[in-house]
């Protein structure tokens, strides 16, 4: 994305100047794929994995800062450091894999728009498929204002899917005394292969690898070229508001879907397995407006997601030029097709889009080691960070939830091998 000189970033910048990056990426935290991994967690088992979606959050706010400060410290998007660090078939595959994951999750987006435009407005899926093609020209758009205007239109998405969760909990009456405690507490319940493929699908919903990319790109929009010792520390302290901030209310809004889907469905024994269903039942228990509100908030949700997950793909495509000519408008058609083609395909073949929804959060989830691994060990390294290398208590937990991340994919992987031998 572009950057005016004038909007960059100065030691005297207001606290308000460096809001918005965060808050870009924030989207992509509470995107269709995740309203498909909580609504089927909230009908099938009720409160039991909202945990899950805590400890995600955690682990995501902790992946976010390092992302961030990998853009401030060394003037280069995560997949230019990439780049960087292993210019040979090394880096090419870990951008592969990267491609890979930007595919699943615009998959994803993709399709919250279309089912959300088929809801509201009754257009055919496959219809609405193709339509979700122009939000590439409304990026394009937007950019000729300046970053500033895409990061607000952003935070007005957000906020319309918060207002609506806000109706939307209002409306269900959950016990929030359970609430409280699913919140915070872990269950055995992640030990059933089928919850554990749903909890994995939370955690590749929840931290994103385009996210990684994303974030380290876009707080750049704020980083002059000569950025002092004492201007990035400066600058890497305002964005670990930001990014609490914006991350704090993606928590809170994924938290809000499982908890609706447990309150209206799992207590009166629905299980819910398409988006459209989820759509269709709200209607008769809790009212019309409850339906509208759920298709309003998923369409504002797919759009923005749609969006930041398009700048994404760009940022991980451009990096296979090099420092070739780059033309922006047919890399970000081709990531569109990209995923318009299979998710057409999809629909024709009648695949529910729920099912493809969490199957593209749990490619997600595998393919996130190879995103965070790099960016756990250059954020590490004194040569690349300067003083904002990670500090020992950081490392420490830093390779912890990697760990955690890698640990969870290898026991899936190995459940799934179970189940298909029995």
């Amino acid at each position: 994305m572009s950057t005016s000189v004038k909007e960059t970033l100065n030691s005297k910048q207001s606290f308000w100047f460096f809001i918005g990056p965060a808050f870009l990426v924030s989207v992509g935290y509470m995107d269709p794929g995740n309203w498909a991994t909580s609504l089927e967690a909230g009908s099938r088992y009720g409160y039991a994995l909202l945990w899950v979606i805590t400890l995600a959050s955690l682990i995501a706010v902790l992946m976010q800062l390092l992302s961030a400060k990998l853009g401030i410290a060394s003037g280069k998007n995560l997949a230019q450091m990439i780049r960087v660090e292993h210019p040979g078939k090394g880096g090419t595959f870990l951008l592969s894999t990267a491609a890979l994951a930007m595919v699943a999750t615009d998959l994803a987006e993709f399709l919250g728009v279309a089912v959300a435009l088929n809801l509201l407005f009754d257009i055919p899926l496959v219809v609405a498929i193709f339509l979700t093609i122009f939000d590439v020209l409304l990026i394009l758009w937007l950019e000729r204002f300046g970053f500033r205007w895409v990061e607000m239109t952003i935070l007005a998405f957000v906020a319309t899917i918060g207002l609506g969760y806000v109706v939307e909990l209002w409306l269900a009456q959950p016990e929030w005394a359970d609430v409280a405690k699913a919140m915070f507490v872990p269950n055995a319940t992640i030990m059933d292969t089928t919850a554990l493929f749903i909890a994995m699908g939370i955690l590749g919903a929840t931290v994103m690898p385009h996210n990684l990319y994303l974030h380290s790109h876009q707080v750049m929009t704020r980083r002059d070229e000569g950025c002092s010792e004492e201007t990035c520390r400066r600058f890497y302290k305002m964005m670990r508001w930001d990014t609490i901030l914006a991350l704090t209310a993606a928590w809170i809004v994924n938290s809000a879907i499982l908890i609706m889907a447990s309150a209206a469905f799992h207590e009166k024994g629905l299980l819910i397995t398409d988006i459209d269903e989820a759509y269709k039942t709200l209607g008769p228990l809790l009212g019309e407006a409850a339906a509208l509100t759920f298709g309003i908030a998923l369409l504002a949700s797919g759009i923005a997601s749609s969006t930041t997950g398009t700048l994404a793909g760009q940022i991980v495509f451009e990096s296979f030029f090099k420092k070739r000519p780059v033309n922006i408008l047919k890399i970000r058609l081709f990531i569109r097709l990209g995923t318009m083609i299979p998710a057409a395909i999809a629909i024709l073949l009648s695949t529910t889009p729920l099912k493809l929804l969490v199957l593209s959060q749990v490619i997600l989830s595998m393919q996130l080691p190879f995103a965070v691994i790099p960016l756990v060990r250059m954020t590490s390294n004194p040569m690349i960070m300067g003083d904002l290398v990670n500090d020992a208590k950081t490392k420490i937990t830093a390779w912890s939830a990697t760990a955690l991340i890698v640990g969870l994919n290898i026991w899936l992987l190995v459940m799934l091998a179970v189940e298909a031998f029995k």
